[in-house]
């Protein structure tokens, strides 16, 4: 995997789309993640994540982490703790990356389409609002409007087929296996976010890099 650089001489012809991940990429929202999940915890009763279901939580979709943090018994009870954990009141405490705005600019100067895929479900047009970032993206590809969130590849490919690009054509930036995983499935190149342990085309360590990169080769 190339590490993304000023020295690099990986080539960017072609490309024409760029889609981000949110979690972990756009911003950094580890700790809103554990403090949300955790509240759900202990409202049944039940003592906080460990380091394993904290790591699932990060990368898959609501439904299916509560799957995997609830006993069964729970489950049916999701319209009641709805309404007593609010997620929008953490949303204020996500922390967006440094560079973000500065890319986002340089990538629609050079006329590249830009999206997000995300696990994410009905906060993601309210969190892009508070931070500024809502002209940016289109699509704006969330679990709820596919039937198979990622790592499946149907959000990858409603993307293309909206965008009416080939996969090849894009790249994907994610911080996770879940990432890595849709990209490959989807044949769209995957460039890593600050993660030495993915596989991928690029890893990028910040956007401020990312942006130098890319003005140098566009």
């Amino acid at each position: 995997m190339i590490v993304c650089n000023s020295l690099s001489s990986m080539s960017l012809s072609g490309l024409q789309g760029v889609i981000f991940d949110c979690d972990g990429v756009l911003f950094d929202s580890r700790e809103v993640n554990i403090h949300f999940y955790n509240r759900i915890l202990d409202y049944f009763g039940l003592g906080p994540m460990n380091s394993d279901q904290e790591e699932f939580v990060h990368m898959h979709s609501v439904m299916d982490s509560l799957r995997y943090i609830l006993p069964p018994k729970c489950l049916d009870r999701l319209d009641e703790v709805r309404r007593h954990v609010n997620y929008k009141e953490l949303l204020p405490y996500m922390r967006m990356e440094e560079g973000v705005p500065d890319l986002l600019d340089l990538l629609r100067s050079k006329g590249l389409r830009i999206a997000i895929n995300t696990n994410r479900t009905t906060t993601m047009d309210l969190l892009l609002q508070m931070h500024g970032l809502a002209d940016f993206f289109w699509p704006v590809m969330t679990a709820g409007q596919v039937s198979r969130p990622k790592p499946h590849p149907e959000s990858m490919y409603r993307i293309l087929e909206m965008w009416s690009v080939s996969p090849a054509s894009v790249a994907f930036i994610g911080d996770s296996m879940v990432d890595q995983a849709t990209a490959g499935s989807s044949g769209v190149p995957f460039w890593a976010y600050k993660n030495q342990y993915l596989e991928g085309e690029m890893l990028i360590p910040d956007f401020w890099t990312l942006r130098e990169f890319i003005a140098g080769r566009l």
